[in-house]
């Protein structure tokens, strides 16, 4: 879609954050567009490292994610904006012009959602996994699709323990007891995602 734009082109791509990084070190891109879901880590993660190494790199999250979940928690990162990839293409592609000439980006609705929390707005409803930290998220999200601790120790190169501490640590968060209601919640919260 963007090599259809007379002034656009696609330089690069990659599947995961190692191979982002090195692309983005070698071909020099004006702008990075980012997925949520990567081989290896998140989105949100590659966000945080590409604004660590590149900070002055522009960075467009173009994700089938909830806007509602992740696009604060991508601004927070250092992304300029947040678009939908179901959203029609002069859409996606306008995200993409205001991007690159320095302005922010969100949906309508979401940039209503976001000045409300700015100045007190109550924005209608709030979800209770907006208190767990950017990786607390990703395990509970695994943990909803049925992974097992080794499981998503392995996804995210993190140790057992690790996310044992992740685990409690959400536990503690969202006032859940046991480990069967915990793998309840998730399942429950990813089926609502979907």
């Amino acid at each position: 879609m963007i090599n259809h734009e007379a002034d656009l082109e696609v330089c690069g791509e990659a599947e995961s954050a190692r191979e982002a990084l090195v692309n983005i070190g070698k071909l020099k891109p004006d702008l990075a567009l980012v997925d949520i879901t990567l081989k290896g880590t998140n989105g949100i993660e590659l966000l945080k490292s590409i604004k660590a190494q590149y900070s002055k790199l522009p960075v467009l999250v173009l994700s089938m994610h909830d806007e509602s979940l992740y696009a604060e928690r991508a601004l927070r990162a250092g992304a300029r904006g947040y678009v939908m990839k179901q959203e029609p293409p002069e859409q996606v592609m306008g995200a993409i012009r205001r991007v690159l000439q320095g302005e922010l980006y969100l949906s309508p609705s979401m940039g209503t959602q976001m000045i409300g929390k700015l100045v007190g707005t109550p924005s209608g409803s709030t979800s209770p996994v907006d208190v767990l930290s950017d990786r607390e998220l990703e395990v509970l999200q695994f943990i909803g699709q049925g992974h097992g601790t080794r499981q998503i120790a392995g996804e995210l190169n993190l140790s057992v323990k690790t996310i044992e501490s992740h685990r409690a640590h959400i536990k503690e968060k969202l006032n859940i007891k046991t480990a069967p209601e915990i793998v309840r919640f998730a399942v429950q919260w990813v089926n609502d995602l979907a």
